[in-house]
């Protein structure tokens, strides 16, 4: 049986303690936990709601199936994660393309946050289609182009102060910089690790 590597847990840990740290607004409420966004509060709140209900499930539950000893030792647990996690971020994908073309008076950030939703949507849907055929690597490939896009809610967090750090003052002048600095990077890092997994096949066969 394969053991998770080191980064497994460190990627899980980030991903459930920015998940835990997204329900604030269970016990704050909207409006406190994200005063730093009113525009999606006051014009989107519905959507916005469901954004930020239905992300967080996906980043936890993509996070777990990364686990060789989960998908070996519970191979039903696993199909039924997975399938929540498509659910989850159909539900939050949808919600995030209707939030980010409502911010147009940032172009950069509207182009960047619908690509992410976008993409997000049809790399997720790509890796389930591939699990139903039984196309293991195919499948596996997929979901790391997904899961790298799911932890842009990581990276978009860390970046945040960052950017804080080099002037910017809050998160309307960040986001042209966010909607893609949350996502190119870790797509790119999928893609790499893809590779380089493909490289290692083709010299073992």
């Amino acid at each position: 049986m394969t053991h998770a590597r080191p980064h497994n847990w460190i990627i899980l840990a980030f991903s459930a303690a920015i998940a835990l740290l997204s329900y604030r607004f269970l016990a704050l409420g909207l409006d406190v936990a994200f005063e730093s966004i009113p525009e999606h509060l006051s014009e989107r709140r519905n959507w916005f709601g469901l954004h930020i209900s239905a992300a967080p499930v996906a980043l936890l539950l993509g996070a777990v199936q990364f686990f060789p000893r989960l998908r070996g030792m519970f191979p039903t647990a696993h199909v039924w994660i997975g399938r929540t996690y498509f659910a989850a971020i159909l539900l939050a994908g949808v919600a995030g393309l209707v939030l980010a073309m409502g911010a147009t008076e940032r172009p950069m950030a509207v182009l960047g946050f619908v690509l992410l939703s976008g993409l997000w949507i049809v790399f997720t849907t790509r890796a389930v289609r591939h699990a139903i055929r039984g196309e293991v690597a195919a499948h596996r490939r997929w979901m790391t182009r997904s899961f790298a896009l799911t932890f842009a809610a990581v990276t978009l967090r860390v970046e945040i102060p960052l950017l804080m750090v080099l002037g910017y003052e809050n998160y309307a002048q960040m986001s042209p910089v966010l909607a893609w600095a949350c996502w190119v990077p870790n797509l790119l890092l999928a893609e790499w690790i893809i590779r380089r997994a493909q490289r290692a096949a083709e010299a073992k066969a």
